[in-house]
């Protein structure tokens, strides 16, 4: 596939299978938030704090702690992402990451490229199905050194403020919420095919992410579209090394 000749000016991430492995979501944040979910419950039913988490849930939840920690735990078994639910772990993780127990495992290329491109000028920006304020806890507590990221990130989108991921018109709502930056300009890197697709769609250049632990591609999609294992595969001008 030719190179594009339009510089890219934003790179536009994913989050799990992309920059840390799908395992670190699946393994080790859902259990965590359904170890301490119980006692913060008991403890924190009725403080203003944790108020707007539990009044975020229908009303046929919000009014029990046995009926809220039942419809959490079959939300999280179905794997349903609704935007309460991610509220919730939001603030349940918080916890975790500041005690240290919990520490995000990027994979190893990502916290130099991130510097790199960075200091190179471009614009790195996230989106992912798990909340903005899920997605700085996680960059703010990684394996990297420094460990904070945050400062390397310059905006954060989910499915509450762009949409659903696999929605063309989500991306082209990220796009429009920067007019400073045409679609073009924009490189999307994901491990979900249906995302990229849509990504692509809505303007943007695409490219699938295929991590240890991910899916495998079908032989359309790695015909179609086009693939790295590692940022290192980009070169200076994001595009996929020959």
């Amino acid at each position: 596939m030719a190179a594009a000749s339009t510089a890219i000016k934003v790179v536009l991430l994913d989050i799990e299978g992309t920059v840390c492995p799908i395992s670190f979501v699946k393994d080790v944040l859902f259990p965590y938030a359904l170890k301490v979910l119980p006692e913060t419950l008991r403890t924190q039913w009725d403080s203003p704090n944790f108020a707007k988490y539990r009044d975020a849930f229908p009303p046929e939840y919000s009014s029990s702690k046995d009926a809220l920690e039942a419809h959490v735990k079959d939300l999280v078994a179905r794997d349903v992402k609704v935007s309460y639910l991610k509220s919730l772990q939001g603030y349940l993780w918080a916890e975790g990451y500041a005690s240290g127990e919990i520490k995000a495992p990027l994979f190893p290329d990502v916290p130099a490229k991130f510097a790199a491109w960075h200091e190179k000028g471009l614009k790195i920006m996230i989106y992912s199905s798990g909340s903005v304020p899920a997605q700085k806890l996680l960059f703010k507590h990684t394996n990297a050194e420094p460990s904070d990221l945050t400062s390397l990130i310059s905006d954060w989108f989910d499915t509450v403020n762009a949409g659903l991921k696999m929605e063309t018109g989500s991306y082209e709502k990220i796009a429009g919420s920067h007019p400073e930056f045409k679609a073009n300009e924009f490189l999307f890197l994901s491990d979900v095919v249906k995302e990229v697709d849509a990504a692509i769609q809505a303007g943007m250049r695409s490219i699938v992410v295929q991590r240890p632990g991910n899916a495998p591609l079908s032989a359309e999609a790695l015909e179609r579209l086009q693939t790295i294992e590692t940022f290192d595969s980009l070169d200076d001008d994001l595009n996929v090394r020959a």
